[in-house]
């Protein structure tokens, strides 16, 4: 898949900007970044409940694969996950799904995606996890169009590692800083990538925009 836009109208100015670029970068090289695409006050909202669901237990070591076949395996991946409920009740999440909802708008009308769906899940990175470079698009499932990463750490710096390694093809590789509030886009389908360490917990909301 080849993602092709044209400009939207209908959004208010300063998001219009926003997802245009987006959309130019998408267009252009299969991957986009919004820096500041959460409030610092959305940032904590969301750290709070990440950090109360996972002192309750309800996070999971996250698997490589898919349904049955599905399984932990350390030296590939090391983070901790948690999905959302598809109709949250949780305020914070509902003020993430509207500006994603808004997102989704935008690229179908601009970009002809055919979108119809999503689904995130909050991922923790214990000090020292990682992610080895992989694909995000399942061989019997092609309905992840878009990857979709938005960061969740406060006061991050360049010298914690943990960015996120994005392959380009004929290209040098692009490396992108998990910075609080920055949102990453690319296609699913084609564009390789890693998550590096990191000296400090790495949090994150991370989800694929669907096709049915």
């Amino acid at each position: 898949m080849r993602v092709i836009c044209w400009k939207t109208t209908w959004l208010s100015i300063q998001t219009m900007e926003l997802f245009d670029n987006l959309m130019d970068s998408l267009s252009g090289q299969s991957y986009g970044v919004i820096d500041s695409f959460l409030t610092s006050e959305e940032i904590n909202g969301l750290v709070i409940n990440l950090r109360k669901r996972h002192a309750a237990g309800s996070f999971k070591e996250a698997g490589i694969g898919q349904g049955s076949g599905q399984h932990i395996q350390v030296l590939v991946r090391g983070d901790q996950i948690l999905w959302l409920e598809e109709f949250s009740v949780v305020e914070i999440e509902q003020v993430y799904y509207k500006k994603i909802n808004a997102l989704i708008q935008s690229l179908n009308q601009s970009c002809y995606l055919g979108l119809k769906d999503f689904e995130f899940h909050y991922a923790l990175y214990p000090i020292g996890a990682f992610y080895k470079r992989h694909l995000d698009r399942f061989k019997t499932d092609s309905h992840r169009k878009i990857s979709v990463v938005c960061y969740l750490n406060e006061d991050w710096q360049a010298t914690d590692g943990g960015e996120l390694v994005i392959y380009l093809p004929n290209k040098p590789p692009v490396k992108i800083s998990p910075v609080g509030g920055r949102l990453v886009c690319f296609e699913a389908d084609i564009l390789e990538h890693e998550v590096l360490p990191a000296t400090h917990e790495r949090l994150s909301l991370t989800g694929w925009l669907k096709t049915y």
